[in-house]
């Protein structure tokens, strides 16, 4: 949500500055735009694509040695080119911002009173004006910006530019992500590593409360308490290959079909190294992994569902209790705090402010024992956490998540199965065959990709459709709800997921003709009370889309609508089912039009709350 890339060069940084932003489209935004300092702050602003934004730059012959650049998603104030950044203050600095700055009404009072006027609705022109007022004051703009942070309440990411200042750009990190890139004789600020790729890939991942100052040649970093610290040099081993679409017409796409490989390096640590090993989740983990009593798991959307099926796997193979909350939802409630429970964390980015947030109350009521599942190394999560296990899924840039699902999917079977191991619970045979389960599952989700024209043809029946309703029985009803949030952000199509049983208790009250309705039925222990709730559906008109197994007995009929998967592969059942209905979500939004990679209204990284 939101991106920032700044740079300051000896050559022209507006390439740099646009290409950036381009390889940030990902994260979602509604408008860009970009400031350098030549003989002035000149600024390019637009409402719409990246593109947009560098046509008007052409056409200006916009260049410069330094500058910012920022993707903006509209939190305070329209999507207006008013409104987009970056911003000015008194035609001397520039700034762009991620996030929220809570306090922003009252230090907005105090600017009006000073003096400054306001022309957009955001609360990033409140740092604008902040920083000329203590640049002003203290004539340096790595002191203004610090004090300008200082003075700042709520989650936020910053660059800065000044006029008279052409060699220096600062940047601060409060709650949302930003690094530094390191260059030969230039240096660079941005929200994700892949802005910067084309230029370096020796990055520094800025800490909580960092505040930093750039020049050609130089970094300083000083951290919240405002002393001078060194943070690590990583080497990124991210792929620029990674961020194209290669043959593929959409990046969802792509990355649905890069699920095989995905799962097999995630899995690898274990189908190579020493099975169900605790070392795979960092230093200590098999001695916490031995005294925990419960596990709570904080996730939001897609790695929400992904927990609920991870309490499933926890609570069957370990025996260890699980509750799953909506991140948002649990820092915002009294709840009973647990000292010996293991707090697990999901999130794609490692950035996700309502997950961070959330991992931030558990720490403070005294629950220390916590772990990640994330796909970004470095990330903020991880780096707050005592364990980690790392997802292999690569970048994913389609807003709609597929690949970084399956992949949690994958790690937190993992989990499960060592605390199995580390608590007693995993005979030796057990866990060999857990490991054989996880060696042939690529070659199932391969299967289950090769069903894409069957999948692609029931996208026909839906894209005109106005609703439907999924439905799972035990662990697969959270792969349901899972299908119904994919066709919900991309196709707009209203979506709604329930337990089959459910349906007599109140849904069945929606079903018609015009309500197409998804059965996830696997064949496993639930699959005839599924068929029991399929015989509902059907005796009132509804009209059924079946994902079954390959090896359970549905036959076709009038209203009634089949797909098999490859034969049922047991406990590992939801991660071969999952694919299928992303699948039908990407054909359904590619009949119907929409934006896949970028749906309305959303972002991939989800930095505000």
């Amino acid at each position: 949500m939101c991106g920032i890339v700044g740079a300051v060069s000896q050559r022209n940084v507006v390439p740099i500055l646009i290409d950036g932003l381009s390889r940030l489209e990902y994260r979602g935004y509604d408008s860009a735009g970009v400031a350098v300092i030549n003989g002035g702050i000149r600024r390019v602003r637009s409402v719409g694509r990246v593109a947009d934004m560098q046509g008007k730059a052409t056409e200006q012959g916009l260049q410069g040695l330094i500058g910012i650049g920022h993707t903006r998603w509209a939190t305070h104030g329209g999507v207006t080119e008013t409104n987009a950044h970056p911003h000015i203050s008194r035609d001397t600095i520039a700034v762009v911002h991620n996030g929220i700055i809570e306090n922003y009404a009252e230090q907005r009072r105090r600017l009006e009173a000073l003096g400054y006027d306001f022309e957009s609705q955001t609360d990033t022109e409140v740092i604008a004006h902040l920083v000329h007022y203590h640049y002003a004051e203290c004539g340096d703009l790595f002191g203004a910006t610090r004090r300008t942070v200082a003075e700042l309440v709520g989650a936020f990411a910053i660059g800065v530019v000044a006029l008279d200042a052409p060699g220096t750009l600062t940047c601060a990190r409060v709650g949302c992500p930003l690094l530094i890139g390191l260059g030969d004789g230039e240096n660079f600020i941005a929200s994700d590593v892949s802005a910067v790729l084309s230029s370096t890939r020796r990055v520094i991942y800025l800490d909580e409360g960092d505040v930093a100052e750039l020049t050609r040649d130089r970094v300083t970093i000083v951290d919240a308490a405002g002393q001078r610290v060194e943070r690590p040099v990583h080497v990124s081993d991210v792929s620029l290959a990674s961020m194209e679409l290669g043959p593929y017409s959409h990046f969802m796409q792509k990355e649905i079909h890069e699920q095989p490989r995905a799962l097999t390096d995630t899995i690898e640590p274990v189908v190579v190294g020493e099975g169900f090993d605790p070392v795979l989740f960092g230093a200590g983990a098999e001695e916490i992994f031995q005294n925990i009593n419960s596990v709570l798991i904080l996730a939001a959307g897609t790695s929400y569902y992904a927990g609920l099926t991870a309490k499933y796997w926890i609570e069957a193979i370990a025996a260890v209790p699980t509750a799953v909350e909506i991140a948002s939802e649990f820092r915002y409630r009294e709840s009973v705090p647990d000292p010996s429970r293991l707090v697990v964390t999901i999130s794609q980015s490692g950035e996700t402010l309502d997950t961070m947030e959330a991992l931030k109350h558990a720490k403070l009521l005294g629950q220390l024992q916590t772990l990640s599942i994330c796909n970004v190394q470095e990330s903020a999560i991880p780096r707050a956490s005592r364990l980690v296990y790392y997802t292999r899924a690569g970048a994913e840039i389609g807003v709609a998540s597929t690949k970084a699902f399956t992949t949690q999917l994958a790690a937190l079977f993992t989990l499960a199965v060592t605390l199995a191991r580390v608590r007693g619970r995993l005979a030796p045979e057990k866990e060999s065959g857990y490991i054989d389960a996880l060696r042939h599952l690529p070659g199932s989700v391969q299967h289950a990709l090769n069903l894409e024209p069957q999948v692609a043809e029931w996208a026909r029946v839906f894209a005109p459709r106005h609703h439907a309703l999924f439905l799972g029985r035990g662990i697969h009803y959270p792969i349901a709800l899972e299908g119904a949030l994919k066709l919900k952000e991309i196709s707009y199509i209203h979506a709604e997921a329930y337990p089959a049983g459910e349906l007599k208790h109140g849904p069945l009250a929606l079903v018609d003709s015009d309500m197409p309705v998804v059965v996830i039925a696997p064949n496993d222990m639930l699959l005839e009370k599924v068929k029991s709730n399929m015989q509902e559906v059907h005796a009132r008109g509804g009209e059924l889309f079946v994902f079954a197994d390959l090896d359970s007995h549905f036959a076709e009929s009038e209203g009634v609508h089949v797909i098999r998967t490859p034969r049922h592969v047991g406990i590992l059942s939801p991660i071969v089912h999952a694919i299928p209905v992303q699948m039908l979500a990407y054909h359904t939004a590619l009949h119907k039009g929409t934006d896949v990679d970028k749906p309305r209204n959303l972002a991939k990284s989800v930095t505000v709350e």
